[in-house]
């Protein structure tokens, strides 16, 4: 996928400040001074007609390494057509909205866009408890307007209404300026402030990047990192349901599905290069953990469902993390943001928090010493 600028960057403006320092260089110079003193030229602490002193000058081995603030959030379902669809959509994601800060903002959509009106999966007619989520295209441009720069298309629901569905739902995505992510052998990658950042996403499938498919998975992630600054990756894996919250050793199944093995598989991309992993699917939310220093949120539950997910319990309750990381993939900040679903679907801030404790008390039982705990207002804190 192309890179591009984030869509809030602004353009480089003059600076007349510049003119007074060209003029000055050019007087110093002419006078046969040995040193040009380059100032900056949106220093705020020079001021025009200020007199400018050789310890003002700044170099690069002291200014600070640049920082991306990296958001992420759980499962996103808009409803589902015909009949299961918000009566005005925009606005959809605005009570979360401070929830949805940060440079980069990547969320896990499941369903399809597209106006395909039978899907295969279900057969013909419908058999009982077969859930295939349809949205309209223009649905993309909803979550355009909320922010997301990127959307994991790596999932089980990616395929409800085929091969067809999945085409049209990529080009609306890319019409609505949305990269994505999820296929086999992709990634996305964008660049914010000069930070280049692949993204991609896996899941239990052949048709996406697999995640079964651990030595192809980190050799993918190797190839990303050779190109760009951060390697972040979307892990749809693990059983679901309300019983589901715990993180397990080992291969997890689901309808006799083989979900994979998600510390194995999380431990693995970090190993080749990853700098955080989100993870999806459970429905539920689960434990974080520190893996040499890189943070593994192993499902941030559901986000959104939209008159299509259960709302009761812990299934209500979701999260996002913003997290804030350098250049090189050091671990700077990181904020974990408390959702909770309304009882028709949508999401909303938690004034509760209940994930807060809900997230340490999974963290400590799954991790113990490599625990990621949330502290006052929502900090994450490495072990």
């Amino acid at each position: 996928m192309a890179r591009r600028r984030p869509r809030h960057a602004a353009p480089p403006r003059f600076d007349p400040r510049l003119l007074g320092v060209t003029l000055l260089a050019a007087v110093i110079a002419a006078a046969g001074a040995a040193t040009v003193i380059l100032v900056p030229a949106r220093d705020a602490s020079i001021r025009p007609g200020a007199a400018i002193a050789p310890t003002a000058s700044v170099t690069p081995e002291s200014a600070a390494p640049p920082t991306i603030t990296i958001t992420g959030t759980g499962d996103i379902i808009m409803g589902s057509a015909p009949d299961r669809l918000p009566a005005e959509p925009e606005g959809f994601f605005d009570a979360v909205a401070p929830a949805l800060a940060g440079d980069l903002l990547s969320g896990n959509f499941e369903g399809a866009l597209t106006e395909i009106a039978k899907s295969g999966k279900c057969g013909d007619p419908p058999v009982a408890n077969c859930d295939a989520f349809r949205m309209p295209p223009e649905y993309a441009r909803v979550i355009a307007e909320a922010g997301f720069d990127v959307v994991n298309l790596a999932n089980n629901h990616t395929l409800d209404y085929g091969t067809d569905g999945l085409a049209d739902t990529r080009e609306a995505f890319s019409a609505a300026g949305v990269e994505y992510t999820g296929m086999r052998g992709q990634y996305a990658e964008l660049t914010f402030e000069g930070v280049r950042v692949a993204v991609l996403g896996v899941s239990p499938y052949s048709w996406s990047q697999d995640v079964h498919d651990i030595e192809g998975t980190a050799a993918l992630v190797e190839a990303a990192g050779e190109r760009n600054d951060l390697v972040v990756v979307n892990m749809q894996a693990g059983g679901e349901g309300r019983d589901r919250d715990h993180v397990v050793r080992g291969e997890e199944t689901f309808l006799g599905e083989n979900r994979g093995d998600v510390v194995r598989f999380a431990h693995a991309v970090i190993d080749a290069g990853a700098d955080l992993v989100l993870g999806h699917g459970p429905h539920v939310l689960r434990g974080m953990e520190f893996y040499k220093g890189r943070l593994i949120a192993y499902s941030l539950g559901n986000f959104a469902g939209y008159r299509v997910l259960a709302t009761e319990g812990n299934r209500g309750i979701g999260a996002t993390v913003s997290v804030t990381l350098a250049i090189d993939g050091t671990w700077v900040d990181g904020v974990l943001h408390a959702t909770r679903m309304t009882a028709d679907g949508r999401p909303a801030l938690d004034p509760d928090n209940t994930a807060h404790e809900l997230s340490n008390r999974l963290s400590r039982d799954d991790f113990a010493g490599t625990a990621a705990l949330v502290t006052e207002g929502g900090r994450i804190t490495p072990p």
